[in-house]
């Protein structure tokens, strides 16, 4: 029992190393700030949270320690991590940060120019 349980934690960490390797991949190769922001934070969350349970598993298993720090980690990782992202987005957009030429669609402008108009209106 004791072997599938440290293999398992094992796997979940492998795959929260390999989650962190695309995510480099992405920071390095997407076009904008706007992509790479969303490389950076959606997959090195799940990197982190991968590596973080996998390493929860493996001591809850072998040695009957639940870790509150782990567990803490992972709700501060999962809570905060893709917020920040949000609010560094949004500020590069606030500051007029140039979309790649390769996106398509601006779906905030659009937005923003709607509530604006709206705004102006009332």
């Amino acid at each position: 029992m004791s072997t599938t349980i440290e293999t398992l934690s094992v796997i979940l960490i492998f795959l929260g190393s390999i989650m962190a390797v695309i995510s480099a991949f992405g920071i390095l190769r997407l076009p904008d700030v706007y992509t790479r922001s969303h490389a950076a934070t959606k997959s090195s969350t799940l990197a982190v949270l991968l590596s973080l349970i996998g390493a929860f598993i493996f001591f809850w298993a072998t040695e009957a320690f639940i870790s509150i720090r782990l567990l803490l980690g992972i709700v501060f990782v999962f809570l905060t991590a893709p917020v920040a992202g949000h609010i560094i987005i949004r500020a590069a957009y606030r500051s007029n940060v140039k979309l790649s030429d390769s996106s398509t669609e601006d779906a905030l402008g659009d937005f923003l120019r709607e509530l604006s108009g709206q705004s102006r209106k009332s």
